[in-house]
C-alpha cells in the first residue's frame, strides 16, 4: 500500500508540475501574440517625419519617410533569403535637404548580380526605423577590405559611412531601383516559440500520467 500512495504522490506532482509549465506557456504565448500584433500595426501606421532624434527605445518599427540622395558608396552585408539563396542587403547613407545623414537599408541583390550603381539623383524612401541585433559570438568580423559585412551593427555602419547612428529599413524607394528588391521590416526575425514549449510540456505531462499509470498497475498486480 505504502508503494502505490508513493508512486500516486509522485505521479500527482509530476503531471501537475507539467502542466502548469504548459499552462503557463500558452499565457506566454498569448502575452507574446498581443506585443506582435502591436508591433504589426505600428509597422503599418502612416509615416512620419524623421523623430529629431531617433531612439530604439522610443521609436522601434517608427515608419518615416525621407527625402534626399544616397552618397556614392554603400556596404553589402550576407544574408540568405528563401526562394533566392545568398545576397547582400545595400546599405548607404542619405542627406536629406536640411543636412542630416541616416543610413537606409535599400534591399537585396543576389550574389551573383552585378553591384547597383554608386550614388543616385533625388529618391523618396519610405521605410520603418530599426535597429536589428543580428551580432553574436559565432558571428564573423565584418571584412572591410573587401566591404563585406556580417551583421546591421548601426553604430559601425553610421561610423563608416558618416552618418547618424539610425537606419531606415525600406519599404518603397522612389523611383524604384530596378536591381535591388526592397526587404522590408516584418515579423518575421521575431521569435514565439511559446506554443512548441507548451506542447512539449503537455506531451511530458501525458507520458508522465502513462508511466504512473503503468507504475501503479505494476505495483498493484506484484502485490495481489
Amino acid at each position: 500500500m505504502g508503494r502505490l500512495i508513493g508512486a500516486l504522490v509522485l505521479g500527482v506532482a509530476g503531471v501537475a508540475i507539467l502542466m502548469s509549465l504548459g499552462i503557463w506557456q500558452m499565457q506566454r504565448l498569448a502575452w507574446k501574440e498581443g506585443i506582435l500584433a502591436e508591433i504589426a500595426a505600428r509597422i503599418a501606421a502612416d509615416p512620419v517625419a524623421l523623430p529629431l532624434v531617433p531612439d530604439p527605445k522610443d521609436h522601434p518599427y517608427l515608419p518615416v519617410a525621407l527625402e534626399g540622395r544616397f552618397d556614392p558608396g554603400f556596404v553589402r552585408v550576407l544574408v540568405s533569403q528563401k526562394g533566392m539563396g545568398a545576397g547582400y542587403r545595400i546599405i548607404s547613407a542619405l542627406e536629406t535637404p536640411t543636412g542630416r545623414r541616416v543610413l537606409v537599408d535599400r534591399g537585396v541583390i543576389p550574389v551573383a548580380a552585378a553591384m547597383p550603381p554608386d550614388g543616385l539623383g533625388a529618391v523618396s524612401v519610405t521605410g520603418n526605423l530599426h535597429w536589428p541585433k543580428e551580432r553574436d559570438g559565432f558571428t564573423p568580423a565584418n571584412d572591410l577590405a573587401d566591404n563585406l559585412w556580417f551583421a546591421r551593427d548601426v553604430a559601425e555602419l553610421a561610423a563608416h559611412l558618416g552618418a547618424e547612428p539610425v537606419l531606415l529599413i525600406a519599404r518603397t524607394i522612389t523611383p524604384a531601383e530596378a536591381a535591388i528588391r526592397p526587404l522590408p521590416v516584418g515579423l518575421e526575425t521575431i521569435p514565439n516559440d511559446h506554443l512548441s514549449y507548451a506542447i512539449t510540456w503537455f506531451s511530458l505531462a501525458a507520458v508522465w500520467l502513462g508511466m504512473t499509470l503503468f507504475l501503479l498497475w505494476r505495483t498493484g498486480t506484484r502485490s495481489a
